[in-house]
């Protein structure tokens, strides 16, 4: 009989403290400690060698942000966040997760009780799959957190942007003599997903001139800062998807949360997409398929399609529609996945045609789009 998965429980309210314990104790998932704030946190992880924390953002003495890095720094842990639904939260979220946490869920304002409830197969669900997260060594490198490996992938793209040395080995994405015309990546991931997601766009080289559309499971409020933070961090004019939206060469869209990115028209190399609140697929809005779908269905130049860490089945029917309509079809590996669960997936279709760590989507994407 398996072990049941232990977890940690953080947050500064014991009302909360308590609905989440219950929830997961009546699921199966044992709780070893309660913590109030961020050095208990620690302290409990330490002591009780959990598979997993779930952890507040805000609380005194030492917040969740401050919590997960000293929690990666000497007892790395699986972390899940557990967020408030506000700006503000977004931002510190995603520095988390710049910290180490593996994913997010989005704490329901209102009637907390009552909205805890509606989603706690869900809630879960995201424990039991972040506590099977290996964050001792991080995405394509040796005996590294994942914050490091964030941090180095971060500084070679941006190294890489401005040009090495004279002579200088950098192991960056070499520049091809020239790209196809008016080329599409279509990004996919979920858990695990918005650090590899901000890898890749730090790498697209300008001159390659993609159109990129990036659905990453994410809800209403956290997508927008996502787009702000890509677009930060690339070369590319990166934004939310708004309904009706263009974009060309050098331009990405990320799917708002809580509707689908359809691709509705493509002409002259500018694509245009519409928003949708029809039904979710594979339990989730956005999902990767309908954008997938919709492109292949549009898009009559070359196209890439790749399918990133990510619980679930989401993309698998979006990569066969792609590899129908004659587009590549790259997932990323099981070594390099914070979650297995999608490229698996999209590699039992049969159509995938590269499976590779991490640092090699960026160049194999490169490739795809060079002209022969």
């Amino acid at each position: 009989m398996a072990r049941a998965t232990r977890a940690v429980v953080t947050d500064d309210s014991h009302f909360m403290r308590s609905v989440i314990s219950d929830m997961l104790e009546e699921s199966g998932v044992e709780v070893v400690a309660e913590a109030r704030n961020g050095r208990e946190a620690v302290s409990a992880v330490r002591e009780h060698e959990p598979d997993v924390v779930t952890m507040d953002v805000e609380m005194p003495e030492m917040n969740g942000i401050e919590a997960v890095e000293e929690i990666m720094a000497t007892t790395p842990t699986p972390v899940l966040m557990l967020s408030a639904h506000t700006d503000e939260n977004a931002d510190v979220t995603f520095e988390a997760l710049e910290k180490g946490a593996v994913d997010f869920f989005t704490k329901p304002g209102g009637e907390v009780s009552m909205e805890m409830s509606r989603l706690e197969d869900q809630l879960v669900e995201m424990v039991q799959s972040v506590a099977e997260v290996d964050v001792r060594v991080g995405p394509g490198t040796d005996a590294t957190t994942p914050q490091e490996a964030y941090t180095e992938a971060i500084e070679a793209a941006e190294a890489s942007a401005t040009g090495p040395a004279a002579g200088a080995d950098t192991g960056t994405v070499a520049e091809p003599a020239a790209y196809v015309d008016n080329p599409t990546l279509l990004l996919g991931s979920s858990t695990g997903g918005p650090t590899v997601v901000e890898r890749i766009m730090a790498e697209l080289p300008p001159a390659a001139d993609l159109r990129v559309l990036i659905v990453q499971h994410m809800p209403d409020g956290f997508t927008g800062r996502f787009a702000e933070r890509l677009d930060s961090r690339s070369d590319y004019d990166v934004a939310e998807a708004t309904d009706g939206a263009r974009i060309g060469g050098g331009e990405a869209l990320v799917a708002a949360g809580g509707k689908h990115m359809e691709v509705s028209n493509y002409a002259r190399g500018r694509l245009r997409v519409a928003l949708t609140e029809a039904p979710p697929e594979n339990s989730v809005r956005p999902a990767v398929d309908v954008t997938m779908r919709t492109a292949a269905d549009c898009i009559t130049d070359p196209m890439v399609a790749v399918i990133l860490t990510g619980m679930g089945t989401d993309g698998a029917d979006g990569v066969r529609a792609v590899a129908r309509a004659g587009g590549r079809v790259i997932a990323q590996n099981e070594a390099s996945s914070a979650v297995y669960g999608m490229p698996k997936r999209a590699v039992e279709t049969g159509v995938v045609d590269d499976e590779l760590a991490l640092e090699s989507i960026t160049d194999a994407v490169l490739d795809a789009l060079t002209e022969a």
